[in-house]
């Protein structure tokens, strides 16, 4: 896949370069700086809120910083002369961080379900859907960081089973995405069909469900670009244009991180608390159960 030669003397692939390109320091510090900012208003916004789903996105926004981090360790090297560890860093960060982002985006449409009561619409429990998303993102994100670290090994054999580990998961996250993508949509048509009265009163939940398609599908893209890179291989087009890791990864990471500094579930997660809080005091005899449809 890499197209190098291998034979039985090779301990560390000949004529592999970690780049065929010098990394651009000022992209890498531009990301640095647009990840730290906004991943930093969302821990803020996380805290202020108490939103602790989205503690998994927190870390996805860090993780991409960390890895940018990296790059830019590695556009202060010699041309030719990198070295693994920080090639290692911004490989690695980057391909798992947004199964991190993923995981917070299936636990927020739980919490719709929730906040508008619309759970008999789903095609199944509202527990089971998240549980199957998140547990497909898990998977996703374990192949994909096996897959990362075999690729830092010293022989041609395990950098390519590395990149076929990468490849499996990040067609994991895509299936799973794709699913994802459909069971909302479904959800969204079947609440609006039937709707409920708390999808009445909180009509602001489709502003919310807006932000989780866009945000989903900037996922879902980034994840195919990341297929076909790691199909190509290393010799591949894509892997040898640093211009494809910026505009189809890092862009639409930072634009995805953003959506949600702007349409943050924080208002969400208020009405799920409410809720709950409601429904406890029923049960005491006391207040509405703000559950009810």
């Amino acid at each position: 896949m890499l197209g190098l030669r291998e034979t039985a003397e090779v301990t560390k692939p000949d004529g592999f370069e970690y780049y065929h390109y010098a990394p651009s320091m000022a992209a890498a510090i531009l990301f640095i700086v647009l990840f730290g900012i906004a991943t930093s208003v969302h821990m803020a916004q996380m805290i202020r809120s108490r939103t602790w789903f989205m503690i998994p996105f927190v870390i996805g926004g860090v993780l991409e910083t960390i890895g940018y981090i990296g790059r830019a360790l590695s556009a202060n090297e010699t041309k030719g002369e990198w070295t693994l560890g920080p090639y290692i860093i911004q490989t690695l960060m980057t391909l798992i961080a947004p199964a991190f982002l993923a995981a917070s985006i299936y636990m927020e449409l739980g919490r719709i379900v929730i906040m508008i009561n619309g759970e008999k619409v789903l095609f199944i429990r509202r527990a089971w859907l998240t549980k199957i998303f998140v547990g497909g993102d898990v998977l996703s994100f374990l192949m994909q960081a096996s897959g990362g670290g075999m690729m830092s090994g010293d022989s041609i054999d395990s950098i390519n089973t590395g990149q076929k580990l990468v490849v499996a998961g990040l067609f994991v996250q895509v299936v799973f995405f794709g699913l994802f993508l459909i069971a909302a949509g479904l959800f969204h048509f079947r609440i609006l069909q039937m709707p409920t009265t708390k999808s009445y009163e909180l009509a602001w939940w489709k502003k919310h469900m807006l932000s989780l398609y866009v945000v989903s599908g900037l996922i879902f893209v980034r994840s195919i670009v990341r297929v076909v890179e790691y199909l190509q291989g290393f010799d591949g087009y894509i892997m040898t244009h640093e211009a494809f890791i910026y505009v189809f990864d890092a862009t639409l990471m930072i634009i995805a991180v953003v959506i949600m500094n702007v349409i943050h579930p924080g208002e969400v997660a208020k009405e799920v608390r409410a809720a709950k809080s409601g429904r406890l005091e029923d049960k005491d005899g006391v207040g509405m159960n703000l559950m009810s449809a």
